[in-house]
C-alpha cells in the first residue's frame, strides 16, 4: 500500500449512520458460534478474492493470521479445491461462497448436490449461519469494490480517511 491510497467515496457509515445497526446485527447473527469463526473468515476471504477486492482480501487475510492460521492455509484459499489444508466442512463452505459469487454457465448457482454436500457438514442452524455469513460479506462488497476503502488489517484502523 502506498501513502497515496485514497478511498473513492466518503465513509458510508458517516453518510448513513443507520448502517451501524445493520452491521452490528449481521455480526451478531454470524457470531452465534454455530460454525467456527475461522470458517467464516475463510468464506469472507474467498468472496473478497472472487470480487477482486484488495480491501476485503487484506482484511480477511489479516483476520486469519491474527487467529493463528498458517500462511499455507491463507495463501491456498484461492486454490482450495486441490489444496490439502482444508477440512471437508471448510471445503463445502468455500464451494458455497464460490457458487453464490461466481457466474455459472450451468444455470443454477447452487446445485442440489452442493446443497446436500453442505448439509452433510452443517446442521440447520449452522447452515443458516453460513448463508448469513455469505450475505454479510455480500452486504459489504459493493462498498469495498465501488468505494475502494484503504486496505487495512483491522476494522479499527482508518479505512475511509
Amino acid at each position: 500500500m502506498t501513502d497515496t491510497a485514497v478511498p473513492r467515496m466518503q465513509d458510508p457509515a458517516a453518510l448513513l449512520p443507520e448502517m451501524a445497526e445493520v452491521s452490528a446485527s449481521l455480526f451478531r447473527v454470524v457470531g452465534n458460534r454455530s460454525i467456527p469463526r475461522t470458517t467464516i473468515s475463510l468464506v469472507h476471504l474467498r468472496a473478497g478474492q472472487i470480487v477482486r477486492s484488495t480491501y476485503l482480501t487484506v482484511l480477511h487475510s489479516s483476520s486469519l493470521r491474527k487467529a493463528g492460521e498458517s500462511e499455507e492455509r491463507i495463501s491456498a484459499v484461492a486454490s482450495w479445491q486441490d489444496a490439502p489444508y482444508f477440512t471437508d466442512a471448510e471445503r463445502a463452505a468455500l464451494a458455497l461462497v464460490e457458487a453464490v459469487w461466481q457466474p455459472s454457465a450451468r444455470g443454477e448457482l447452487v446445485s442440489d448436490e452442493l446443497y446436500a454436500q453442505a448439509t452433510e457438514h452443517y446442521d440447520d442452524k449452522a447452515l443458516a449461519t453460513l448463508v448469513a455469513a455469505i450475505g454479510q460479506v455480500g452486504f459489504f462488497i459493493p462498498f469495498a469494490v465501488i468505494g475502494k476503502p484503504v486496505p487495512v488489517t483491522s476494522l479499527a484502523d482508518p479505512q475511509w480517511s
